[in-house]
């Protein structure tokens, strides 16, 4: 086991980890950024990116993440393919270990952790994964256009996905696995509105199918009941919206989070309850979750790292 010690130590990449590495890296804190088990963080399951400021050509997630890994690397921050698995916030320097057993010591703290959609289960998921199966319409539905798509869930946000591509797509399917949607009634009475959006309850989706990509999918309704039957419907994307999970297990009894996980921070800042330990990214955004919204929240976390050190300085 080897001991070391940090002034920044950056858990997590992706877009708030990598641009928060680059901002204290300029300003001169030699930070260190374990990458996790994720290096780039969703963005790198992401083909296309077409609502990045700077590529109006649209870039590839993987290529994306390289180059905000590189920039960082330019100016100086010490990158590693690590994963932290344990962390003490109870006093400074804070203690952390990652998966290897070694320590690091660290001044200050910035949480990049970022969420996981969540997924049905299905190997189809995977298999479709790029190919149309997606987690984000706001990401995706542009690709849809004129297309028959699909939307799981019955929530709030399932219901703000099925509205959204409603205006993109040429038919939305919402599927509903229990007999009502639990959104707010005035996300229903929008739902129920909407010409093209047709709402399948009691449903579940059984797979996928499709030759280079999805073609439809195998849908169940009144599943385990005398009543059962199977269908399919003919789509080109297949959207989850059954919720997303903060990677933030490990911080838990540390960091002050709400029910569902996410870290709460102070304001417009990235402070956490603990003081020198910031949160930036999906970790601590259970709202917006765009890349480029991670990406101006790890700035603003070096910024208010940079500044809390000064002071104890």
């Amino acid at each position: 086991m080897s001991e070391e010690k940090t002034r920044v130590l950056i858990i997590g990449s992706g877009p708030a980890g990598y641009t928060a590495a680059l901002y204290a890296s300029r300003a001169n804190l030699q930070p260190l950024l374990f990458e996790g088990d994720q290096p780039g963080g969703q963005l790198t399951q992401t083909t296309e990116i077409e609502n990045f400021p700077g590529y109006p050509d649209g870039i590839q997630g993987q290529e994306m993440m390289e180059q905000f890994r590189q920039q960082a690397l330019r100016f100086g921050a010490d990158v590693r393919s690590r994963m932290v698995v344990k962390v003490d916030f109870s006093q400074r320097p804070f203690r952390c270990e990652d998966e290897r057993g070694d320590v690091v010591y660290a001044d200050s703290v910035i949480v990049c952790t970022g969420a996981s959609a969540k997924y049905l289960g299905l190997p189809d998921e995977e298999k479709y994964r790029g190919l149309g199966v997606s987690a984000c319409a706001t990401c995706d539905g542009f690709f849809y256009r004129k297309k028959n798509v699909a939307v799981v869930g019955g929530g709030d946000t399932a219901c703000e996905e099925a509205l959204y591509l409603s205006t993109l797509a040429k038919k939305v399917y919402l599927i509903v696995r229990r007999g009502v949607l639990r959104a707010s009634d005035v996300m229903q009475r929008r739902v129920k509105e909407r010409e093209n959006i047709e709402i399948l309850y009691h449903c579940n989706t059984l797979g996928l199918f499709g030759e280079d990509g999805v073609e439809g999918a195998h849908i169940v309704r009144h599943k385990g009941t005398p009543e059962e039957e199977t269908f399919d419907i003919a789509i080109d994307g297949f959207f989850l919206a059954i919720g997303h999970r903060p990677n933030t297990e490990i911080f838990k009894g540390q960091l002050d989070m709400d029910e569902e996980g996410y870290i709460k921070v102070e304001g417009a800042t990235t402070h956490t309850n603990v003081e020198g330990v910031f949160a930036a990214g999906d970790c601590a955004d259970p709202r917006y979750r765009q890349a480029v919204a991670a990406a101006g929240t790890g700035c603003r976390a070096a910024l208010d790292a940079e500044k809390f050190l000064m002071e104890q300085d």
